[in-house]
């Protein structure tokens, strides 16, 4: 199940933890991260798509 984009930054909220510190944590440039959350970046390909699966706002690759 995915969640929002919405819904992913509230979550940073009710845990209390900054976006950078997530990023850090999961070794994301912290512009990457906000360009996902904000939708500038839809996440198709890429290191967008990683930290798009991260967050929870896209499914994991299934493999063949």
């Amino acid at each position: 199940m995915t969640i929002s984009r919405q819904d992913a930054k509230n979550g940073f909220l009710r845990r209390g933890e900054s976006i950078q510190e997530w990023a850090n944590r999961h070794n994301f440039p912290v512009r990457s991260v906000y360009a996902v959350l904000n939708g500038r970046n839809k996440g198709n390909r890429g290191l967008a798509h990683q930290i798009a699966v991260a967050l929870g706002i896209k499914e994991p690759p299934q493999e063949d």
